[in-house]
């Protein structure tokens, strides 16, 4: 595991990414959900930050697992396609952690029933479908992992405020679901592609490809500007000066796509904790 850890799971921005995440879209549920003075993060969410932390550990796991061929060819470094450790390996520590993310939940039913059915959701993954190369195919496909993911978030923010299910959590599952779909497709923006190579602009077309990454950042920032005000559109600086390098560069730099998302995060997070909602 810390051969895996080290090639495919680099700790200290996949931990900060973690932590942003979990504190950044409880957050967000509190700035777009009824009016209830500051926010204040409370010890279950920082449950919910290890929670995520652990849960990408395993969702690396299984895109690890279902890209071996392809890494075998583009990425042969990456400690499965290496041979420094091995798929049942990984699927022990898959079903481990698995079981200690439900039990550490435990003090929320609900909580851990979405934990749960998202991990076996993943798995499933794994069985034999679509050509990973189908981006978009895949896309949907994967998406309900990240959408379980802030489902459980949601319930944590309820555990936290005492609050019940209310609709403006659809409005915030818009935000950051545009906003990490930023990062998705930016991440693989290049202007010719190596063979076989995974990206979105093969399918659309580099103008398209430019065009949903910088409309999603700025959709998620601008349904966001009406609970957030200004500050929701400071994040927007990452993908502006992104697309400015690009028109002189062969690929899109993914680390100020990653950097957008973060600062996404830490914005919400602190929007809500100063109550501007």
């Amino acid at each position: 595991m810390r051969a895996f850890i080290r090639g495919s799971y680099p700790l200290v921005p996949s931990v900060l990414f973690a932590v942003c995440w979990a504190y950044g879209v409880t957050g967000l549920f509190a700035l777009t959900g009824p009016p209830a003075g500051p926010w204040r993060p409370g010890p279950w969410t920082a449950v919910a930050a290890l929670t995520i932390a652990l849960d990408m550990l395993l969702m690396r796991i299984v895109d690890d697992i279902r890209d071996l061929p392809y890494d075998r060819v583009h990425n042969p470094d990456r400690p499965l396609a290496a041979g420094a450790v091995t798929r049942s390996s990984l699927l022990r520590w898959y079903a481990g952690i698995a079981a200690l993310l439900v039990l550490l939940n435990g003090f929320d039913g609900w909580a851990a029933l979405v934990v749960a059915v998202q991990l076996a959701y993943a798995l499933l993954l794994l069985l034999p479908g679509p050509d990973p190369g189908r981006l978009v195919l895949t896309l949907v496909l994967s998406s309900p992992v990240q959408l379980l993911l802030h489902l459980y978030l949601y319930t944590i923010h309820l555990r936290t405020t005492g609050g019940g299910f209310d609709p403006s959590f659809w409005t915030a599952l818009a935000v950051v679901s545009l906003a990490t779909l930023h990062l998705e497709v930016a991440k693989k923006i290049t202007r010719v592609p190596r063979p076989g190579e995974r990206t979105y602009v093969t399918t659309f077309g580099l103008p398209a490809t430019v065009a949903v990454a910088l409309l999603s950042a700025a959709g998620s920032a601008l349904v966001l500007a009406p609970w957030g005000s200004a500050p929701a559109l400071l994040p927007l600086a990452f993908p502006a000066v992104a697309w400015w390098r690009f028109r002189r560069a062969e690929r899109w730099d993914a680390r100020l796509a990653f950097f957008f998302v973060l600062a996404s995060f830490a914005t919400w997070a602190l929007t809500a904790a100063g109550g501007t909602s």
